[in-house]
């Protein structure tokens, strides 16, 4: 998008769509490069870093360096109502997840890549060490 974003005119739930979508994509393009698996592994290690006790995990560990702005999006991603809840695990993982995708889809819509990229670089970092 070329305008800047208001993120009060986007639906919550649209930026940790947007956010999903682009933190698997980074992440699908990190194990890829750092294996050479077939796709049943790589999938295997990219659910890794994209379930939602993974973004649970991440957002713990990076809450303090977030911007006010990015803490503000996190708290209506935590707090959207949501219809459905995955299978294997809690709501209050997937709340936070979803805060976590809500971030990122803000970062990517408002075209701020070099904040989107360092935050998956510390995403990785941090589950990497978690093993």
């Amino acid at each position: 998008m070329d305008k800047e974003l208001d993120i009060r005119e986007y639906n919550i739930k649209t930026l940790a769509y947007m956010g999903d979508a682009v933190y698997e994509l980074y992440i699908r393009k990190h194990v890829v490069k750092n294996s050479r698996e077939v796709s049943n592994k790589l999938h295997k290690k990219t659910i890794k870093y994209v379930s939602a006790k993974a973004q649970e995990y991440i957002i713990s560990k990076i809450y303090e360096i977030l911007t006010e702005e990015e803490k503000e999006i996190y708290k209506r991603g935590r707090n959207a109502n949501t219809n459905t809840i995955p299978k294997n695990t809690d709501l209050i993982i997937y709340k936070k997840a979803t805060g976590f995708e809500a971030i990122l889809g803000y970062l990517y819509l408002t075209n701020q890549k070099r904040r989107l990229e360092d935050i998956i670089r510390e995403s990785i970092r941090i589950i990497s060490e978690r093993g």
